[in-house]
């Protein structure tokens, strides 16, 4: 079970018993204390832990069933706020059970290692960490079952060697089988990247590393014939964002990564790259040799592959007769026809990124599809009403850029005969000039479900509309959207965030708002204003992309 608690966490552990006597004396608070502890503890347990920890409020025998349920609990997700070392001691306090911990880091400092480097770990992602070696060496030392390590760095710029520090946890953290590096830096040359690499345990099967230059990368896929286990030998998952995606690392991971079955590569080169610093039909041939691969992304932003035609996409979908997730974003040069093959050779295709608006109709009836990624596309509204009316069970949908649908495109989507409405809890429709209040309407009146909605920079949305949005789930007492992104909506009003006090929008826990919000003066109510009356809502005046995963931003609050 999933948890995410708020800074409300601090309530278990600190003043809950001076409440809970108030409250024990009351009636309700006298019968609480009459039911079995083993049972509120049970009933505790199935909360989340913030929820949990209000209650713990409210008398003191709910007070010590919350605190030995929250002991007990084995997934953690801090991510959702920057939990302080004191509030995160409090939390993880005499809990030896959990095994997954994801803890926004952007508040900790290397003492927090005294209360996360548990025994019982088994997953670990630090989220906006900015540790130094003793750190390090804790987790090593202490976490000797860890198989997943997941970092991502708020500033490795002020820490070059920060790859250098994960040696101890590679020495002592021997069931080591996924290692993420994250950083924001957008340059893949630092130098902090540019040491380590050689020294990635022999026993990985994940491996991500953001960013990295490709003349670096190779040097993870050596050309040797040591009789040394390898990295390559155990390896079946690979993310690289590069600076180029070229023929000469392709075939080097085809040829040394025997068991590849995830393949995501991706690049942002600062102008379109010349031969031979360029990925061609003949890359795409190589990776045909992968017949066991399930997933693969081959992404290019600002620039296109334009040395990849419908030919090079033949040869891949000849060889990757496996493929159930695709993702292809800059292949300018490939048709319809390209893409089509690539839809008849995967008969378990679930995700399938990049398609022109003829090809949606032979997209709707694969039953199997969960993702789809129309970014840019050309389509119409016609695409959307088959997509509408069709078989597949889409959780995640992107339409952003797709200039030429309307708010009547997403009304055909959504009030078709197909099981779209019913399944869809992710929708990006940003940047698309002629969405307007009726989309978001039919949004919040047939897709209920809906976790994840991005309608940043769609200029026509208003109040109305969001009040409306707002008010999803009233009735059942439940909302199920959790992020919100409305940057540069410039026609909202000025106080547009009086919309999203209580009870409106019950659950949100992250808002997109841009920095024009942020610039404005005598708004009601300010943004801290409405954080201090949602203390679990985190709001993102820096136009990221949903979550800000990866962001280490300074308090918003701050910034008025």
């Amino acid at each position: 079970m999933e948890k995410k608690p708020r800074a409300a966490a601090a309530a278990v552990g600190d003043g809950g018993g001076s409440r809970g006597e108030a409250s024990g004396s009351s009636e309700g608070g006298g019968l609480v204390e009459r039911l079995p502890e083993a049972l509120l503890v049970e009933v505790l347990g199935r909360l989340e832990v913030d929820d949990a920890c209000s209650a713990a409020a409210s008398c003191r025998a709910l007070h010590g069933a919350a605190a030995a349920a929250i002991s007990a609990i084995t997934t953690i997700d801090l991510s959702a706020f920057a939990p302080s070392n004191a509030i995160l001691s409090r939390i993880l306090e005499g809990n030896g059970a959990v095994r997954s911990l994801t803890v926004n880091c952007s508040l900790l400092d290397d003492s927090a290692a005294s209360v996360i480097a548990k025994g019982s770990l088994g997953e670990l992602s630090l989220l906006k960490c900015s540790f130094r070696m003793s750190f390090f060496m804790a987790i090593g030392e202490r976490c000797r079952n860890l198989r997943s390590l997941k970092l991502e760095v708020a500033d490795a710029s002020g820490h070059p060697g920060f790859s250098t520090c994960l040696a101890p946890i590679y020495a002592g953290c021997i069931y080591l089988e996924t290692l993420w590096m994250k950083s924001p830096l957008l340059d893949p040359h630092a130098a902090y990247y540019e040491t380590g690499l050689p020294f990635l345990p022999s026993n990985l099967k994940e491996l991500l590393l953001q960013p990295v230059s490709h003349s670096r990368a190779k040097t993870v896929f050596p050309r040797t014939t040591s009789l040394t286990k390898h990295i390559s030998d155990s390896l079946e998952s690979l993310s690289l964002v590069l600076d180029t995606i070229t023929d000469e690392l392709v075939m080097l991971i085809t040829s040394n990564v025997r068991n590849l079955v995830e393949l995501c590569l991706e690049d942002e080169p600062v102008a379109q790259p010349n031969l031979p610093e360029d990925l061609t039909n003949v890359g795409l041939q190589a990776l045909g040799l992968c017949h066991n691969l399930r997933h693969l992304s081959l992404t290019r932003r600002y620039c296109d592959f334009r040395r990849v035609n419908d030919f090079g996409i033949l040869m891949l979908a000849e060889g990757c007769k496996q493929l159930r997730a695709i993702r292809l974003s800059g292949f300018s040069k490939v048709s319809d026809a390209g893409y089509a093959a690539l839809l008849h050779s995967g008969k378990d295709l679930k995700k399938f990124e990049s398609i022109a608006d003829s090809g949606l109709v032979s997209i709707s009836q694969l039953p199997k599809l969960t993702l789809l990624d129309l970014a840019g596309a050309d389509i119409t509204d016609a695409g959307l009403s088959a997509l509408g009316n069709g078989r597949c069970l889409i959780s995640s949908l992107c339409l952003r850029g797709c200039r030429r649908i309307s708010s009547n495109g997403i009304a055909s989507l959504l009030c078709g005969t197909g099981t779209i409405n019913k399944t869809l809890v992710s929708l990006d429709i940003g940047n698309v000039p002629r969405i307007s209040c009726r989309a978001v309407t039919v949004i919040a009146k047939n897709c209920e479900q809906i976790n994840s909605l991005c309608l940043r920079n769609c200029l026509l949305i208003t109040d109305s509309s969001l009040e409306v949005l707002g008010s999803m789930g009233r009735d059942s007492n439940k909302c199920s959207l959790r992020m919100l992104d409305l940057a540069y909506c410039s026609k909202l009003s000025r106080n547009f965030l009086r919309l999203f006090e209580p009870p409106l929008f019950r659950g949100l826990r992250w808002l997109g708002v841009g920095k024009n919000v942020v610039q404005r003066r005598g708004c009601s109510p300010t943004v801290a204003e409405l954080l201090e009356r949602k203390p679990g809502l985190t709001i993102c005046g820096n136009a990221c992309d949903m979550g800000c995963r990866n962001k280490c931003h300074p308090d918003i609050r701050f910034l008025q």
